[in-house]
């Protein structure tokens, strides 16, 4: 008798959900049929002698397997279990180190069982308490509002409504946002993400030259203080996007190995083939292909010590958390410091790096508390904007991403459909405001931190960079203002736990599940049972007791 099944120890398959509880997951082939399945466990000194038996629950399933779950709720801090399954032809299996087996030798049961060690408190990656409820708003923001006319504004190179491109100058700044606060609020907004708002050479400002000085396009110190303290007012938290892969090659540290090549202290702060650096053929690491962005060396012990000071000095300044530019070309060893050094002074401090594939390396307790979720957005994408997937596909994706990490990395992702590097969800689903707002729906009942890019409420179209970051139309209404306020509220009442997507009668059914309620998200015309807290044409969100 064969089956295919997985199970991996101390991975996104078996974590502790906190200081008392294990979670375990168990992939079985897709379609193999089994009358039960469940986990015989206990202290690993004692499970030769005694054990626990939890069935376990089907979690939903993808292309390939089927996901069953169960959590041990106990006092033990030392787990061994084995895994024991009834076919629907008859029998008992068991699935241990060893494989599947048709026998299990208790007594000598120690050597092949599957164990947590020890459940050390320090190891358990906890969700930063403000982010379960967190809705983003991010903001570009040369394009989004201009507040102050008394700057120097010589810079602007062309009106406000005009086409931008990559050396488009249009003036917004950071009082635009404050003016914008109460209205972002008013929206269900909880959270902003600002791209950089750091003295650079560029409308974006990736290419940072001072990391300590507010570029003046935007404003001041003065201004960044008042725009944090009305939005802490508001109960909106303020994340800054810090660049550490790179920096502006006007950086003082750059233009000194100019100068003095090897010479200079700081020489080994980047990555350069050769005595100085030189352009063509450009002999140093950067971002991409740019050689205005000279890339930081943070295998140098000292460019760590650099960088992790500069982001303490911005949760200093009232920041709420750090989103990471281009994460996944930093060296772990940079990101584990920071992470240590962020949650020592600041623990409520959230970290989310962008890292646009696999990702479950970050997101195991001692890099980052979440990334820019790609996968999800690919998905959402595919089913509501492209078409390009069933129903049944599309929950076979959800559930595969939701898989790939543990549940409170999945409560800290950053959930997006549209930002500043890909083009608007409105723009590739061809004007159909029905199938945003459709994923609109799906992007905040998914668990995790939904993030809405400036203009979605117009809402606001655009292709690939630059044209993703045109300025907001402030002669236009925000038609779905009202919409976003609504799903914000509905938000709210759902309940924290589990998450799958599933099919009933060939709708989509995605399924928030905890201790003592369910709702389900219906994608199509459905009868559905509870109570109706969300509707929209023929979407349902729908609430019951368990």
């Amino acid at each position: 008798m064969k089956f295919a099944i997985e199970h991996r120890p101390d991975s996104e398959y078996a974590y502790a959900l906190d200081e008392n509880t294990l979670r375990l997951v168990l992939k079985v082939a897709r379609g193999e049929r089994f009358k039960e399945i469940g986990v015989l466990w206990n202290n690993k000194y004692d499970f030769s002698m005694n054990r626990n038996y939890v069935p376990m629950t089907w979690r939903g399933s993808d292309g390939l397997w089927d996901y069953y779950v169960c959590d041990l709720a106990s006092r033990e801090v030392r787990f061994a279990y084995v895994f024991r399954l009834a076919p629907a032809g008859g029998g008992t299996l068991y699935f241990s180190e060893e494989g599947l087996t048709e026998d299990y030798d208790f007594q000598y049961g120690k050597y092949p069982f599957f164990q947590f060690p020890y459940l050390n408190s320090a190891d358990v990656f906890t969700q930063v308490e403000w982010t379960k409820n967190a809705v983003f708003y991010q903001i570009f923001i040369d394009r989004f509002k201009r507040g102050n006319f008394e700057k120097d504004d010589s810079y602007i190179n062309q009106t406000w409504d005009a086409p931008v491109n990559y050396r488009s100058y249009t003036g917004g700044d950071l009082k635009g946002i404050a003016e914008e606060l109460p209205r972002l609020a008013d929206m269900g907004i909880t959270a902003l993400y600002l791209t950089p708002i750091y003295k650079g050479r560029s409308n974006h400002k990736y290419n940072i030259d001072d990391y300590l000085e507010i570029d003046p396009m935007f404003g001041a110190r003065e201004d960044l203080s008042e725009l944090l303290d009305r939005a802490h007012a508001l109960g909106i938290k303020v994340v800054t996007d810090t660049v550490f892969n790179h920096c502006g090659d006007m950086h003082p540290f750059f233009q000194d190995v100019a100068e003095k090549g090897k010479e200079s202290p700081y020489h080994d702060f980047f990555i350069i083939h050769g005595d100085y650096p030189q352009r063509k053929p450009c002999n140093y690491e950067t971002f991409a292909h740019c050689d205005d962005m000279p890339k930081w060396n943070t295998s140098n012990p000292e460019v760590r010590e650099y960088l992790i000071n500069i982001a303490l000095t911005y949760l200093s300044w009232g920041f709420d958390g750090l989103r990471l530019d281009v994460a996944d070309e930093v060296s772990h060893t940079m990101w584990r410091e920071l992470r240590s050094a962020v949650k020592a002074n600041y623990p409520e401090a959230v970290i989310i790096g962008e890292v646009w594939h696999e990702n479950k390396m970050y997101l195991r307790g001692d890099e980052f508390d979440g990334v820019m979720n790609y996968k999800l957005r690919k998905v959402l994408l595919d089913y509501f904007a492209l078409d390009a997937l069933t129903a049944q596909e599309a929950a076979g994706n959800i559930n595969r991403v939701w898989y790939k990490n543990t549940r409170q990395a999945n409560g800290m992702m950053l959930n997006f459909l549209d930002n500043h590097d890909i083009p608007r969800f409105l723009e590739l689903c061809k004007g159909d405001e029905e199938n945003l707002r459709a994923a609109l729906v799906a992007l905040y009942f998914c668990p995790g931190m939904p993030c809405v890019y400036y203009g979605t409420e117009l809402p606001l179209a655009g292709g690939e960079d630059p044209d993703c970051r045109r300025t907001y139309d402030w002669t236009k209404k925000p038609k779905h203002a009202v919409f976003l306020k609504a799903l914000a509220d509905t938000r709210k009442k759902l309940p924290e736990g589990d998450f799958y997507a599933a099919i009933e009668g060939g709708t989509l059914v995605l399924i928030r599940e905890g201790k003592e309620e369910r709702a389900k998200a219906y994608f199509g015309n459905h009868a559905v049972a509870g109570d109706v807290i969300f509707e929209y044409n023929d979407i349902k969100i729908v609430k019951e007791t368990l």
